[in-house]
């Protein structure tokens, strides 16, 4: 199965250091980047009143949920003017009008109706022009997530059909020892293959996740990665961990492509720990993260550890808030990185970087897939072209949440009303108790004064009655807790991080 001829010239230079076997790469066969299936959003986090504008390798998509209740795909636009039908509307019947002149689309991408025809024949007789349709991409929920086929017209629906996506097996058991995590989906500002190299290499995790999943200092330790799985155009590669953490058996990364990194802790117990990562490629520099946590308990019922402050049972938006916490500490140089490699590669990854530990072989196994198996990179759609944007200089731009995930989610806008109003209620409380204390202070003093007799100087000595301390400290409580609410509620909108601030 191995063979080191295909990477002589690197290993002369040290740069896969001396016991590495490179996997061999003969297979002729070229990976279909259009025949599959993708994950484009998570169907509890979609608003199904309206339309979604998304992306999907740089075609601009429309997802939307027609009067069936089943969400549909098209190419975001009209074919009457090119308007994006992703600013039209979901009629009542279960259409899509466009909003530009109120043509209208089934479920198929059949156009059903031009109001401005001459009369009924007219519209009929254009409506039945295969010209006036949508551009229909399949699709199929599963496990709680809209996939979507990335190519349209009939012999794509056939050839959808004839291949499943890339699920999660123990989702489809019914058994009460598998525990599902929330899903979470991001837009992140780096390409799919950061992504899924970055996930391909267990080495950065103590190091870039420092405070969240080990420390820095303690767990950055030598292991290798030995191949379990040979490697396949269609169906990936797999790598297991050597040596794991006492507590673990195994450990094993195993990429699906096309979307899918299937990471799986196998605890001495019995029970599992199962991290579901998807990275959808949306456009040049940018990709789709959705992903979630798989608990397997063991035969006496005991859940394993999940990852970090992840692994406890949060809801849902509050899972999706935190995730910025883990996701910005790869973002701060993912970014980057892939535009310091498109102009030092010259398109031969291996030739720019220096990989002489084996805690790099998946990564390299995934570089030579994607050159050798799949064609070098993403088959872009053309009018969007292949072009790296430039590197984000502004950090509050880069690690913006708003736009990359907030917006997009039904789930965390509901939560971030309620929160602003919670915030409002607590300052208000917070005024409400300040004015109860100055009132039970004064009067207090007023009563003393002329139960005395005192003078004003002398009334300025009189000690506060209990009701003000009470309210003092309501007063000090509901601000605390507006502030909070108000710091919480920034999170929906931007998390910035830097490492050098992470002690």
């Amino acid at each position: 199965m191995a063979t080191e001829t295909s990477l002589q010239g690197n290993m002369r230079q040290g740069n896969l250091g001396d016991n590495f076997a490179q996997e061999q790469f003969s297979d002729k066969e070229t990976f279909q980047w259009t025949k599959q299936w993708y994950p484009v959003a998570v169907v509890d986090f979609l608003d199904p009143s309206r339309p979604h504008a998304m992306q999907l390798l740089g075609k601009d998509i429309v997802l939307w949920r027609d009067g069936s209740s089943k969400w549909r795909c098209f190419e975001d636009f009209c074919p009457h003017r090119l308007a994006p039908l992703s600013e039209g509307r979901v009629e009542p019947d279960g259409t899509l009008l466009c909003a530009y002149h109120a043509w209208r689309f089934d479920y198929q991408g059949n156009c059903i109706s031009i109001p401005q025809s001459k009369d009924q024949q007219t519209e009929a007789k254009n409506c039945s022009n295969p010209k006036s349709c949508a551009v229909a991409y399949p699709t199929q929920e599963r496990q709680g997530l809209l996939w979507v086929w990335a190519e349209a017209g009939s012999q794509a629906q056939l050839e959808s059909q004839s291949q499943t996506p890339r699920i999660v097996p123990e989702l489809e058991e019914d058994s009460q020892r598998v525990v599902q995590g929330f899903w979470n989906i991001r837009d992140l500002p780096y390409g799919w293959d950061f992504f899924m190299e970055n996930v391909a290499d267990p080495a950065h995790v103590p190091v870039s996740h420092h405070g969240i999943v080990g420390n820095r200092y303690k767990d950055a330790k030598y292991y290798d990665m030995i191949p379990v799985r040979e490697i396949s155009t269609q169906e990936g590669f797999s790598y297991e961990i050597t040596p794991v953490a006492a507590t673990i058996e195994q450990a094993v990364h195993d990429f699906q492509p096309p979307c899918h990194m299937r990471i799986v802790s196998k605890s001495h117990d019995g029970g599992k720990l199962i991290l579901a990562l998807y990275a959808i490629p949306t456009r040049p520099g940018w990709c789709r993260h959705i992903g979630c946590q798989v608990f397997v308990k063991n035969e006496e019922g005991k859940l394993p550890q999940g990852l970090g402050i992840f692994g406890l049972p949060l809801p849902t938006w509050l899972g999706h808030v935190l995730s910025s916490l883990f996701l910005h500490q790869d973002m701060v140089f993912l970014h980057y990185e892939e535009k310091i490699v498109a102009q030092r590669s010259k398109g031969k990854w291996l030739d720019a970087v220096y990989t002489p530990n084996p805690q790099d072989k998946m990564v390299i196994a995934f570089r030579q897939w994607l050159e050798k198996r799949a064609g070098g990179g993403i088959p872009w759609n053309s009018g969007h072209g292949a072009d790296l944007p430039p590197a984000e200089k502004d950090k509050q731009k880069l690690l913006d949440v708003w736009t990359t995930h907030t917006q997009q989610c039904m789930v965390c806008q509901k939560a971030l009303k309620r929160i602003n109003r919670l915030t409002v209620l607590a300052y208000v409380a917070a005024a409400v108790c300040f004015c109860l204390g100055l009132i039970v202070d004064a009067r207090a003093v007023a009563l003393k004064g002329a139960m005395l007799g005192q003078t004003t100087t002398s009334l300025l000595t009189v000690v506060p009655p209990a009701g003000f301390w009470w309210a003092l400290a309501g007063t000090i409580i509901f601000a605390v807790v507006g502030y909070l609410l108000k710091k919480l509620s920034r999170l929906f909108y931007v998390y910035e991080f830097e490492h050098a601030h992470n002690d």
